[in-house]
């Protein structure tokens, strides 16, 4: 019998919202069509009126998990709208994404982009990466998607009130995958115990570089639950190979209808995982705009209102100085969040 939930007798905890700082109508405000000024172009960015090219992409993670869709379908949107010469896509897995920054840091194609995120706004600050965020040149936040709290298919635990009682009663001999240590998932599982009122010294999180990865731990039974993405782990879910205790939106996914809210469960806690691109930090102003009407141009595309549908995404796109801005705020954000739940110093 497990043992009596925490929850059932806490106090009223501080809700955590990591919600996009602006409105959907802002968010399209925004839009920015850049031109890139006259002249020669320097190792092949486009001179006015001309295309891109080559687009490199860069995928911090292995293959299957939600930077390398993000980064795949972005290819892919590239060429079906033929918005460059060519597109393609290399994974630099590792160490929370950070082996993929420092990969940009040194790199001298000027039509790069890297995919990263929440995820790498934490991992940057729990691996102590000398290659940060604030040195890359922001492009675009494309996506955001609520996670799933999810459990092998044959788990003792109905609800997340099971999980986290057992969590309070045996500490680290109950462990939790997810994304690389400090991203969303970890995030999530921290604010989670901390509404419970249980120290983050009793979670046992063991994070992969990629999707697929924390997926073959729960399906062997190597943990007892797993967080990702709602696109991620969706399938399994409806496959029945896992159990989906809860999504960490404002409201259920429409790719898991079924599946009840943490706040719905008596949890105050909302977090969504969003997804963007950033260029290296060597480019100059006529090169970021052309990578900046670029994505724009992807973000319009009929290949990418497909792929977000069939994705289960919400858009959220913003590009520009706005993305400079809100990138900026995140970071102080997660740098905070990541000290009250005890993963930084």
């Amino acid at each position: 019998m497990l043992p009596t939930s925490p929850f059932r007798s806490r106090s009223a905890a501080r809700p955590f919202t990591r919600r996009a700082l602006l409105s959907a109508a802002a968010a399209t405000a925004v839009l920015v069509t850049a031109t890139a000024c006259g002249g020669t172009a320097q190792s092949g960015t486009a001179a006015a009126g001309e295309g891109i090219k080559k687009l490199s992409i860069v995928v911090p993670a292995n293959t299957g998990g939600g930077w390398d869709q993000t980064g795949r379908a972005l290819a892919d949107a590239v060429k079906a709208g033929s918005l460059a010469g060519s597109s393609q896509v290399e994974n630099v897995p590792g160490a929370g994404g950070t082996n993929g920054l420092a990969k940009l840091a040194t790199e001298k194609d000027p039509n790069t982009l890297m995919v990263m995120g929440y995820v790498m706004v934490g991992s940057v600050e729990t691996n102590g990466s000398k290659n940060r965020l604030e040195d890359t040149t922001p492009i675009a936040r494309l996506t955001e998607e609520p996670l799933v709290l999810v459990v092998p298919k044959d788990s003792p635990y109905q609800s997340v009130d099971d999980l986290v009682a057992d969590i309070a009663a045996k500490g680290k001999d109950v462990a939790v995958t997810g994304g690389s240590a400090g991203g969303a998932d970890h995030i999530l599982m921290g604010q989670i115990l901390k509404a419970a009122g249980i120290p983050s010294s009793q979670l046992n999180y063991i994070g992969y570089s990629g999707g697929g990865e924390s997926l073959a731990a729960l399906l062997g039974n190597k943990v007892q639950a797993g967080i990702s993405g709602v696109g991620e782990y969706a399938e399994q879910v409806k496959a029945g190979t896992v159990r989906a205790l809860a999504v960490s939106g404002s409201k259920p996914s429409p790719a898991l209808p079924e599946v009840t809210t943490l706040t719905d469960q008596g949890i105050d806690v909302v977090l969504t995982n969003w997804r963007g691109v950033v260029a290296p930090g060597s480019i100059d102003a006529d090169q970021k705009a052309a990578l900046v009407e670029l994505v724009g141009k992807v973000h319009e595309s009929a290949e990418w209102k497909e792929t977000l549908a069939a994705k289960n995404w919400d858009d959220a796109y913003l590009s520009g100085d706005e993305f400079d801005s809100y990138l900026a705020e995140e970071i102080e954000a997660v740098k905070a969040t990541l000290s009250e739940i005890g993963l930084v110093k």
